[in-house]
């Protein structure tokens, strides 16, 4: 599992025109699945995002946490993130799980987020999105479950 975290001020995600979900300050996360990815995967990927310190503290440093600072996340899934580039000009996507085993992994992952005691809103799974958001620092983390 693969999850890009962007620190953000305030993201929205809209498919169709039709704003799908909001949040206001706290974290974006990119989140790719392959294959082999299991429910502790995720359990993993979200225990690490929800504890990570990324936000500051009153001195400037990165003290705090998600749950610390009573941050949201949006949460979009995005197979890509498993696109392979190293050879040609086109990615090859072998990697990313299929829609259905990747979909039942990506919901998994959102509940546990919510279960940590997150607000999460996310987009439409296998939809074509439109993602805005307003990076914080900016502050980009990638969370790989396998290394």
């Amino acid at each position: 599992m693969r999850v890009v975290l962007q620190r953000s001020k305030e993201a929205s995600v809209t498919v169709d025109g039709e704003v799908k979900g909001e949040i206001r300050s706290g974290a974006v996360l990119l989140v790719g699945i392959t294959h082999e990815d299991t429910q502790e995967d995720a359990r993993y990927a979200a225990d690490k995002v929800v504890n990570l310190r990324i936000f500051e503290d009153e001195e400037g440093k990165m003290n705090h946490s998600l749950l610390d600072v009573g941050g949201e996340i949006l949460s979009i899934s995005q197979f890509t993130l498993y696109g392979d580039v190293r050879k040609g000009r086109r990615p090859n996507f072998m990697n990313a799980a299929k829609p259905d085993h990747a979909e039942v992994i990506y919901d998994y992952f959102n509940e546990v987020l919510e279960e940590k005691g997150v607000k999460v809103a996310t987009g439409v799974f296998g939809a074509m999105m439109d993602v805005n958001l307003t990076n914080d620092g900016p502050v980009t983390l990638l969370i790989e479950s396998k290394t």
